[in-house]
């Protein structure tokens, strides 16, 4: 089993007919999914999306993928292939087409509206796209596509056969087996059978409940549980899902119809992603069942249901400000419920439980994956990954789409069915894989860094300006401001201490005050006055300090001024 290394070096060329997979992103991490496929001097993309920031990514939006290692070979992307409409698959194509606006989007219906509607909210018009579906093929350069149905969380997912000289690649993208989906749209696992006979030499296959033991629950499952919460409650319910979760606002309805109630959106990313649902036929909605939000003051609260942003305790979320008391128009009653109808991302468990304490706290009930079956995964557990394995029977596997105990897990369960542990890849982001001769290998590695969106800024925030903020947030702030005579060296003026998210008491470091005095005077008489040297000493004085007497380790910005 080929493991990547920490310290790998830039990779060799690519051998002569041969496949080169390079993932910028989606291993080792859930999120911001994207894979670089190359063969003769042509790239294929497949996914482009974002990843969502945890609590110790202070003030960032979006975290992308690095562009930086095909930035220079744009010209040669052939297209950019899409899997399904999940914002950790989509949400950077925006971005990337910044950089070259004509590369062809493709995808199947649905997925390509969702990319659209993003598309035009950053001004982005030219862009070309080709709409697929299951079944068919079609040729970019020198990749021969064909596609898959598969079934997950969202409408219209396809996985991607990609045939090369070098051989043929099965992509799964996300997926489950579902064998009795809200829209009959099952795994096709004739196809996968079919390319198995064939012969597969590289299965790229989704990680992310490869620790699960077992099949994953079917979607249909979760509506008597609602049923038996909508029977239950006698005033509102809030149920907060992820926006692109067509199934389980399907079920929600379903179910709000059936209880007499009323059904608002409330989130924009809600009513933009289920509007487009609508118009394309993927969302049913009884005529009269949908109301505008704002209406809902004025109607009984045991004949409304609010579908919401907001699961995943995104500060901005409709559900966040719910929570806070800060939504211009929904407010929590005591005895409304609220229903957290999603998975708990990993790394947003404590933002998740903030929320939920909140709502707990103004007298909401809140039923949770926790303490109801409110949610099933859209992911491909053990026992369906071997029925997989044994039906592909690949030559080569490639773990791909989650943490990298997930993708360890996942490639455990390809030696068992058979795959020799030599012909199993494991690879992070940045490693490099060629498929040469039938064979994969790692072959080394690019830079591959986080990309941090801040606001309008992209990119300009990195590592170290990322950790002052944390430090800021965690730790607090100390500036000293000192003027020192540059004839006699003595301090005539200060120090001025001023201390934020620390101590915000001035007096708190009357204490330093003569210590800070007796370092400058000494440093002036031992020759030095370079004003940066003397910052320098004001720093170790204080810091030393502040960490021996109150145990703490803030931001110290020291400035000397010149008499």
């Amino acid at each position: 089993m080929s493991h990547p290394h920490p310290e790998l070096s830039a990779p060799s060329p690519l051998a002569s007919g041969g496949l080169r997979v390079t993932p910028l992103g989606g291993l080792g991490e859930v999120g911001r999914n994207m894979t670089v496929f190359e063969y003769d001097g042509r790239l294929l993309i497949v996914d482009c999306g974002v990843l969502f920031p945890e609590d110790h990514h202070p003030g960032v939006d979006l975290i992308l993928p690095d562009f930086e290692s095909i930035r220079d070979r744009l010209d040669a992307v052939e297209a950019v292939v899409l899997t399904h409409g999940h914002e950790d698959h989509i949400g950077a194509v925006p971005y990337l087409l910044r950089e070259r606006e004509d590369i062809t989007v493709v995808g199947s219906q649905l997925t390509l509206a969702l990319v659209e509607a993003k598309l035009r909210e950053h001004r982005l018009k030219n862009t070309v796209r080709a709409v697929v579906s299951e079944g068919e093929q079609i040729t970019f350069g020198p990749f021969e596509l064909e596609f898959v149905a598969v079934n997950h969380s969202i409408p219209d997912a396809l996985a991607v056969v990609i045939r090369t000289g070098a051989g043929v690649v099965l992509h799964t993208g996300d997926f489950k087996m579902d064998q009795l989906p809200l829209d009959r749209r099952i795994t096709d696992l004739r196809a996968f059978a079919r390319l198995g006979e064939a012969g597969v030499d590289l299965f790229l296959t989704d990680s992310t409940n490869a620790e699960v033991p077992g099949f994953t629950t079917s979607e249909r499952d979760i509506k008597p549980v609602l049923d038996r919460v909508f029977a239950k409650s006698k005033q509102r319910i809030i149920v907060a899902c992820f926006a692109s979760h067509v199934h389980r606002v399907q079920q929600v309805m379903d179910v709000a119809a059936a209880n007499g109630r009323k059904v608002a959106y409330v989130g924009r990313s809600m009513v933009r992603n289920m509007g487009i649902a609508r118009d394309l036929g993927y969302l049913d909605v009884p005529p009269g069942l949908l109301v505008d939000a704002k209406e809902l003051a004025d109607m009984p609260p045991d004949r409304v249901v609010m579908i919401s942003t907001g699961s995943q305790g995104e500060p901005l979320s409709a559900l966040a400000r719910i929570a806070q008391r800060s939504h211009s128009f929904v407010h929590i009653e005591p005895g409304d419920t609220v229903v957290l109808a999603s998975s708990l991302i990993p790394g947003n468990e404590n933002a998740v439980f903030r929320v939920i304490n909140g709502l707990t706290r103004l007298g909401a009930d809140v039923v949770h994956k926790g303490n109801a079956l409110v949610h099933v995964s859209g992911h491909a557990s053990a026992g369906e990954l071997l029925y997989c394995y044994n039906i592909v029977q690949p030559r080569n596997v490639m773990p791909v789409h989650g943490e990298v105990r997930h993708m360890v897990a996942n490639a455990k369960l390809a030696e068992l069915s058979g795959v020799p542990a030599d012909n199993i890849v494991l690879a992070e982001d940045g490693v490099v894989v060629d498929l040469v001769d039938g064979r994969a290998r790692i072959a080394g590695a690019v830079e591959c860094g986080y990309v941090y969106v801040d606001g309008s800024s992209v990119g300009d925030i990195t590592e170290t300006s990322l950790k002052d903020r944390r430090i800021l947030g965690e730790e607090g702030f100390i500036s000293v401001i000192a003027v020192v005579d540059s004839v006699n060296g003595k301090v005539v003026s200060g120090p001025e201490i001023h201390a934020r998210g620390f101590a915000e008491d001035d007096e708190t470091f009357g204490a330093i005050r003569q210590p800070i005095i007796d370092a400058l005077t000494q440093a002036v008489s031992d020759g030095v006055t370079d004003p940066h040297q003397l910052q320098q000493t004001i720093r170790r004085v204080v810091g030393r300090w502040v960490s021996n007497t109150h145990r703490r380790r803030p931001m110290i910005v020291p400035v000397v001024l010149e008499a």
